[in-house]
């Protein structure tokens, strides 16, 4: 069974405390810090991991920062996605915060924003994606399936968010640069050449050891192969 728990109160908290974190500490790189993912919607069933994002005019500048991200417990995924940083946060050993930062420029339209911000207006749909992941946790233990298996009401969903707002469809899954895309998507299952989806980083498989170019916080992608292959690695929704 995949841990999907029921919608706990105290997740608003724990993401609010960690966007205070790292405000106070990294004051002035991120021009906006928001709860994200299933866990920011109130009555929402989800894994108990907090999903934030941030928004950043320099990601150059945010990378620059991994040292002083670390000393909050955050190591950095090399995803090869081109304009997002994904750093992820473990507490007593199990996953408990990932953090996504993209352009300034892309805030407004992100689906992952758009996505929560339906969510909250439309009630009914929260209890229909609820009933569909509780269904589906009892269903697969396998991460990677069942959340392919929410792909589709996903994207139901987000394509309505971005309507209400005058925005195209666009697909919830993210293209690889190319320079990643030749090692992680053929003849790997599960993930579609040049793709992975566009969600929140869901991975809960042991720590993988630091990369050489980022030995305090940086993960290369050839030691998180797993979260490449996988379409619950980055998406609009992950828990």
């Amino acid at each position: 069974m995949t841990d999907v728990t029921e919608y706990d109160p105290a997740w608003p908290g724990r993401a609010e405390t960690a966007r205070a974190e790292l405000l106070s500490r990294l004051p002035g790189l991120f021009t906006a810090i928001e709860h994200i993912g299933s866990t920011s919607v109130p009555g929402l069933a989800a894994k108990p991991v907090i999903d934030l994002m941030a928004a950043a005019d320099d990601l150059d500048r945010v990378a620059r920062h991994d040292g002083t991200v670390a000393e909050l417990g955050y190591r950095r995924f090399d995803t090869g996605m081109p304009g997002r940083l994904v750093y992820f946060r473990d507490e007593h050993g199990r996953r408990a915060c990932h953090l996504h930062v993209v352009p300034a420029a892309s805030w407004e339209t992100r689906n992952e924003r758009l996505l929560r911000d339906h969510l909250l207006s439309h009630p009914g749909d929260v209890v229909r994606y609820a009933e569909l992941k509780k269904r589906l946790a009892a269903e697969h233990t396998d991460g990677i399936e069942y959340t392919k298996a929410k792909t589709e009401l996903i994207q139901e969903l987000t394509d309505r968010a971005r309507a209400d707002r005058g925005l195209p469809s666009v697909p919830v899954w993210e293209e690889l640069s190319a320079s990643v895309s030749g090692r992680s998507g053929p003849g790997r299952p599960g993930t579609p050449s040049r793709l992975l989806p566009a969600c929140p980083l869901l991975v809960r498989s042991p720590v993988p050891q630091p990369s050489a170019s980022h030995p305090s916080a940086a993960v290369s992608l050839p030691s998180i192969r797993s979260v490449a292959r996988s379409p619950s690695s980055m998406g609009t929704d992950s828990g």
